[in-house]
């Protein structure tokens, strides 16, 4: 049964007027990336006949470089990688899901972010410094990926960084503003002498910034392999640069590195309408979220809805309070607590938590849903965070009809504001809950040796029921990452718009507090009738950075967010 939704009496308000646009198509293979030289770095690679994941090594190393507030080779990333499978007759694709989290060092405990006197460390001062640098694990991942779906050998694929490196490239207005903006950046020597003029002026726009000891770092890593990154001297510089900060030094040694592996989990694929929606699995709590949202608001039948009307906004909304409410209780790194995976996507749990949405009042705080067979005792109640990450992603298709989906992240702008050898480490640690346990009971989400922090990243990928590639999609932007990529899913898949349409559409979302309207848009008009219904309502910046690809009839149709820099381009 569909249900439609009896809605209190309002005008309905679409958002836009464009209509349905006639996207440009490309018929061979495309790359959609945060900035244009990265982009160009993929698309010059699978014109070498190159795989989709060498093109978005090729990318992330560009990245590394041009984007270094976002995301590199000291920070770590999810991917998801599709492959058309002719042999396999039920299937007809796999899905593999590469999980390049960061773990913590074997120093960590639970005093982590508390200070000496037992008190939460403050966000704005945790945010920076060693005790947030987590163990990268990018490029581990990134060679496992390319040992099993790679075509051009390693070393090629860091050339077109490695050259931009030398020669330098025009500092960005975005660069420019989050280097201006940041309060940490100046405080830390390395950071202070490539991010700021002689006289300590950030960069200008337009500047030639050049990079040569990331030049150098890339061609020993191009050279010798990702091993290089996790031994000896490089090793040794992060090691290093961790203890021996000014600010918050924490213990890391060159074992802690030495010791990281990637992991390969079991994909997560959920059937939504007529297709198939597949995410990443835990530590990252986007898959599961993601998929929960959708399948929550499954029953109302959102075609019939205009385009971003209140119905909507209210639906997804309440569908994101019980989502979060779950993900704050139940998700953590599976490698250390029991995820009730099957449960929270089961089918007739999913429709209980619909059911308790109403079409005309929002609900209050949402609690977590009671799972069947598992001990929610063990656990302390945690509130989940709600802090602004940078992140970037990638999505590529390949000639041979290859996908991958990647969220790659070092966390807030500038990560831990540590620079080594070129690049800026981490601050992931920062994801675990900085209070780990509350009367002598853990939070799912507790700072552990060794244990990856939840994340909320999603790179996602659509099929069709008979395994055809028809979209692949993910975003940065914290724990707001699932909200965007969920109202990107409905505006492309449910409302039929082109790839551009449905990431330009003004973001909306509910992290169970209040709900978050995308400042300076339409949405704005409906905030009055929003809390007319119940909601706690906050206009705001949302500055999502959504890169998709969808396969169309025709080829391939790009999307890059607008609200950023990047580019979709393909032959």
């Amino acid at each position: 049964m569909i249900r439609t939704g009896v809605f209190i009496t309002f005008t309905l308000l679409a958002l836009n007027g464009f209509g349905h646009a006639n996207a440009t198509l490309v018929k061979k293979h495309m790359v959609v990336a945060a900035n244009p030289h990265a982009a160009k770095a993929g698309l010059t690679i699978l014109r070498e006949g190159g795989s989709a994941v060498d093109a978005a090594i090729a990318i992330q190393m560009t990245l590394t470089l041009v984007e270094p507030q976002s995301s590199g080779i000291g920070g770590g990333a999810f991917m998801l990688h599709y492959r058309p499978d002719k042999e396999s007759k039920s299937k007809g694709h796999i899905i593999d899901a590469y999980d390049g989290r960061e773990t913590a060092p074997r120093s960590a405990n639970k005093d982590l972010f508390l200070d000496r006197h037992g008190k939460k460390i403050p966000w704005k001062k945790r945010k920076a410094g060693g005790k947030g640098v987590g163990v990268p694990g990018l490029l581990r991942m990134l060679e496992l990926s390319h040992k099993h779906h790679g075509k051009l050998p390693w070393s090629r694929l860091f050339e077109p960084a490695i050259k931009l490196a030398r020669k330098g490239f025009s500092v960005s207005p975005r660069l420019n503003a989050l280097i201006k903006r940041d309060r940490h950046l100046k405080n830390f020597p390395q950071s202070r002498k490539f991010f700021f003029t002689k006289e300590g002026k950030p960069l200008p726009i337009g500047y030639r910034l050049k990079n040569i000891e990331l030049a150098n770092t890339l061609q020993e890593i191009a050279k010798k392999g990702a091993s290089i990154f996790y031994t000896g001297a490089i090793a040794r510089d992060i090691a290093k640069a961790v203890s021996n900060t000014h600010h918050l030094p924490a213990k890391m040694k060159i074992s802690d590195l030495a010791g990281y592996q990637p992991k390969m989990r079991g994909v997560l694929c959920i059937p939504y309408r007529q297709w198939n929606i597949c995410g990443m699995p835990p530590p990252t709590s986007g898959g599961i979220a993601v998929a929960q949202i959708l399948k929550i608001i499954e029953p109302f039948d959102f075609s019939r809805f205009p385009v971003g009307s209140v119905q909507a906004v209210h639906l997804l909304a309440e569908a994101g309070k019980l989502a979060f409410a779950d993900r704050n209780h139940y998700i953590g790194d599976p490698d250390y607590v029991t995820v009730p995976v099957a449960g929270l996507l089961d089918p007739k749990y999913l429709a209980s938590r619909s059911a308790t949405i109403s079409a005309d009042k929002a609900m209050d705080k949402a609690k977590p849903g009671n799972l069947a067979h598992y001990a929610q005792s063990k656990f302390a109640p945690d509130e989940g965070d709600n802090r602004p990450i940078s992140t970037s992603h990638i999505s590529v298709v390949d000639s041979s009809g290859n996908g991958v989906s990647m969220t790659t992240s070092i966390g807030t702008a500038f990560g831990s504001r540590l620079m080594v050898r070129g690049f800026m480490l981490n601050d992931e640690l920062t994801d675990f809950a900085p209070i780990s346990h509350v009367n002598g009971r853990p939070k799912v989400n507790c700072v552990e040796a060794g244990k990856r922090p939840r994340s909320s990243m999603s790179p996602t990928i659509v099929t069709s029921k008979d395994g055809k590639l028809l979209m692949l999609i993910g975003s940065p932007g914290g724990s707001s990452i699932i909200g965007y990529v969920a109202k990107t899913l409905v505006a492309a898949l449910d409302w039929n718009l082109t790839m551009e349409e449905a990431i330009a559409l003004p973001n909306f979302l509910n992290k169970n507090r209040k709900t978050e309207l995308e400042k300076g848009t339409n949405l704005e008009t409906i905030a009055p009738k929003l809390i007319e219904l119940g909601h706690q309502v906050r206009i705001r910046k949302k500055v999502s950075g959504l890169h998709g690809i969808r396969v169309r009839a025709g080829g391939f149709e790009g999307g890059a967010d607008p609200r950023r820099e990047g580019q979709a381009i393909g032959d």
